[in-house]
């Protein structure tokens, strides 16, 4: 079964089977139990009524035994012989005996002469008793006039006056609770098909029109891959159930990827441009050169190589950090990996003032973090005016690294902004003396990889302030 709605469906009748069937199991033991219970009442009622006869000494021929042809009476003595039997009662089982034909009890046993005769007849008998314990039941059978049924027999003790004792049977048939569990059974087994028919059938139904927009949701998505179209969105239902909540999840999945596969278009678009200047420039330089030796300005030759090779460097950096290239866990010092890039431009035109708390430690690529601290060293000393800070604290469990310069800072609106790629907030500025726009944009990725921030904010002498929050690495051993 590949269709959730007939898994469904069949699941939910097995469930609702498995239920009915207990539930009816239990109907029926209760049912039977109840009714058993009303037919031991009837027959317990029948002999008690024959005991109390037997126990006032009433002759057995003149017992008042029920006419009832349903209320078969037995009475057997303690030696085992049937005294008295209901009118038409022609067979019997279920009782001490099966015997039908009544005789006439034995004589009394020794001892039992209360008159001091002789005879074994008491001539001034006293009363005898009813046993006052719960009675035996049994189940059996009995034959009267010719028909044969099912009996529930009840079997109580009476005492007479001459002291012998006595076992009634009295049975109650046991028609009415076969025939009414009997026909509870039969009603089950018509309607639990019928209503295990029902539920399938509604459950296939609700689950079809549960289910109608999640194919509404596919087939929107088989046409976006067939026409590649990312702009299109999945239909969302009115309703606040799951499946919304999956076409809403749909809808803002298809728009990130719409925005990324966008800003690859505008990166591809943007490097191809960068590319382009400076593999013009060294073209036209080199022609020249072959056509006129003496006119080869070897240093611009050399200048826009550097500066293809970096641009190159920085896309290809790019393009690891965009699949998902992962940092490592080297730990890293962040102090001195910050006087070492400062060290590297000791004969810049600003200089770096340094102040760096030692012994804090990061975790990640040792490679990327260098490029990210130069990234910002190289933007501030681009736009400082005449100083560049640089510092490293703990902060809250985190290790803040700031870079601060007296430039004219970044306005507010735009503070965002210059973290896109190939970005220039200063469109007049040559190219020469800018970069393509790309070292911030590759601060911030390593800075997330790293599991970390890099936001720009305004300086205290008025220019940039650029803080970057890396997660400190516990102590080693931990």
């Amino acid at each position: 079964m590949r269709s959730v709605r007939a898994r469904a469906a069949t699941g939910a009748t097995l469930v609702v089977a498995v239920a009915l069937i207990a539930a009816g199991a239990a109907v029926l033991l209760s049912l039977r139990a109840n009714l058993i219970d009303q037919t031991e009442l009837q027959a317990e009622v029948v002999a008690r009524e024959v005991a109390a006869q037997i126990a006032v000494d009433v002759p057995f021929d003149r017992l008042d035994l029920p006419d009832d042809e349903e209320r078969p009476v037995q009475v057997v003595g303690e030696d085992g012989r049937v005294v008295a039997v209901s009118e038409k009662l022609e067979a019997i089982s279920g009782t001490s005996s099966d015997q039908v034909t009544p005789r006439s009890p034995g004589p009394a046993p020794s001892g039992d002469d209360n008159d001091g005769d002789g005879d074994g007849d008491d001539d001034d008998p006293g009363r005898g008793e009813v046993s006052s314990d719960d009675p035996l039941f049994r189940s059996g059978s009995a034959t009267v006039d010719g028909e044969s049924a099912d009996y529930r027999f009840a079997a109580i003790e009476a005492t007479s006056g001459a002291a012998r004792t006595y076992t009634v049977h009295a049975g109650a048939p046991m028609a009415t609770e076969q025939d009414a569990v009997g026909t509870v059974r039969d009603a089950m087994l018509v309607g639990l098909p019928l209503l295990l028919a029902v539920v399938g059938g509604v459950t296939w139904l609700v689950t079809r029109r549960a289910l109608r927009p999640v194919e509404g949701i596919r087939s929107e998505m088989a046409a976006i891959t067939r026409s590649e179209d990312l702009s299109r969105r999945v239909p969302e239902p009115a309703s606040r159930d799951e499946v919304a909540r999956l076409a809403r999840t749909t809808n803002e999945t298809l728009a990130a990827l719409e925005a990324s596969v966008e800003r690859q278009r505008r990166f591809v678009a943007d490097a191809s441009h960068e590319l382009r200047s400076p593999i013009a420039s060294l073209r036209t330089q080199l022609e020249v050169g072959a056509a006129h030796p003496e006119l080869l300005d070897v240093p611009g030759a050399v200048e826009d190589t550097v500066r293809l090779q970096q641009l190159a460097a920085d896309l290809l950096l790019l393009a690891r950090l965009d699949a998902g290239e992962r940092p490592g866990a080297n730990r890293v010092d962040p102090a001195v990996l910050l006087r070492e890039e400062v060290a590297q431009r000791a004969g810049d035109r600003i200089p770096v003032e340094v102040t760096a708390a030692d012994g804090l430690e990061v975790a990640g690529s040792r490679n990327q973090l260098a490029r990210l601290v130069g990234n910002l060293l190289d933007n501030a000393q681009r736009h400082a005016a005449t100083s560049v800070t640089a510092s490293v604290r703990a902060e809250a469990g985190r290790i803040v690294l700031a870079v601060a310069d007296d430039g004219s800072g970044v306005p507010e609106q735009e503070r965002e902004r210059i973290f896109e790629r190939f970005v220039r907030l200063d469109d007049a500025r040559s190219r020469d003396e800018g970069g393509a726009g790309l070292g911030l944009a590759i601060a911030r990725d390593v800075a997330r990889r790293h599991g970390g921030t890099l936001t720009v904010a305004r300086s205290a002498s008025g220019g940039a302030l650029f803080e970057l929050t890396l997660p400190q690495a516990p102590p080693e051993g931990s």
